[in-house]
């Protein structure tokens, strides 16, 4: 793993993104591990215009939905997934040329019953088990903890947002006037400080191979990518940036890779992207700034799947 990850450069080439799509291969394989969920139409969207339902991704709610409506999306969601949550570890080079070998899941089967339900998140016995072994993690479970840090954790700090990763997705395909919509119904644009947990999947189907982390830092006008995989997903996170920014009434908002921890593996960046979270949010909440935040331990890294398991069970969740 170490030899194949890139040398990290700070100048970063914002159009690089046309040679990745070009990798017919790497698309391919955008369809095995780390899954950014999309959905297809759903009644929950009646309000809005009937070309936005027309999509593949939907004009998520996202912050508005009620929980009962955003579990029955989960599930839609599911019954469109390709999981084995026993497969063994492969590399990433193994990944891509299709040596990772997946069979569908009915989640709604009672092979797969519900582990835990907390506030708009819903863990299934199948996502649990990811925690379990070297496995990639999926939306469900970085969901699930943006839930916890916005519910419990950091509940009495408004200053902090933290956005699903399933909406962030769907944020890459709003237009202007979507994307308003959805921004000012989490009154978002005026928070100081917003999480992205970001998938490298370029297209409206379920796939993806990497999460990494956006960052947008108002008093800084800067958007923070860390990314524990050299700068693999920075083409996404610059344009998402780019679409939101202004929105955001931030348009001359920088963007900074940063230098980060990187995974020793190919199968924990959704890891990494929960600790740099954690790590962030609590430097955020002493110093209300990102600029000389301390690098990352790796015995946070180490420690997390454990630490989530125990944060389950201590929700009345099933391990």
């Amino acid at each position: 793993m170490a030899a194949q990850q890139q040398n990290f450069n700070n100048n970063i080439n914002t159009d690089n993104s046309a040679g990745r799509r070009g990798d017919k291969t790497k698309t391919k394989a955008k369809r095995h591990s780390c899954r950014a969920f999309t959905w297809k139409r759903s009644a929950f969207y009646s309000g809005l215009k009937k070309s936005s339902l027309q999509r593949s991704c939907p004009i998520a709610t996202a912050f508005k939905m009620l929980p009962q409506d955003r579990k029955i999306l989960r599930q839609h969601t599911r019954q469109n997934q390709n999981q084995n949550p026993n497969a063994t570890a492969v590399s990433r080079r193994s990944r891509f040329n299709g040596a990772y070998q997946h069979t569908k899941m009915n989640s709604n089967s009672k092979a797969d019953p519900i582990s835990l339900s907390f506030h708009d998140s819903c863990l299934r016995m199948s996502d649990v088990q990811l925690l379990h072994g070297p496995h990639w993690l999926n939306d469900q479970i970085l969901s699930f903890y943006y839930e916890y840090l916005s519910h419990v954790k950091y509940k009495t700090n408004n200053d902090l947002h933290f956005i699903a990763p399933e909406v962030t997705q769907c944020m890459k395909y709003m237009d202007d006037q979507e994307l308003e919509l959805l921004l000012g119904q989490s009154q978002a644009t005026n928070k100081p400080f917003i999480f992205f947990a970001l998938n490298d999947n370029e297209s409206t189907e379920a796939g993806g191979t990497h999460w990494s982390l956006l960052v947008f830092s108002r008093p800084e006008k800067t958007f923070y990518h860390f990314d524990s995989y050299g700068n693999n997903n920075t083409s996404n996170s610059v344009e998402l940036m780019n679409k939101i920014k202004e929105l955001l009434g931030q348009r001359q908002a920088k963007f900074r890779p940063m230098r980060c921890l990187q995974q020793a593996n190919g199968y924990d960046c959704g890891i990494h992207v929960i600790c740099m979270t954690d790590h962030i949010a609590d430097y955020l909440n002493r110093y209300e700034m990102i600029d000389g935040l301390p690098p990352l331990h790796i015995d946070a890294v180490k420690a997390k799947r454990t630490e989530l398991l125990k944060l389950i069970l201590s929700l009345g969740g099933k391990g």
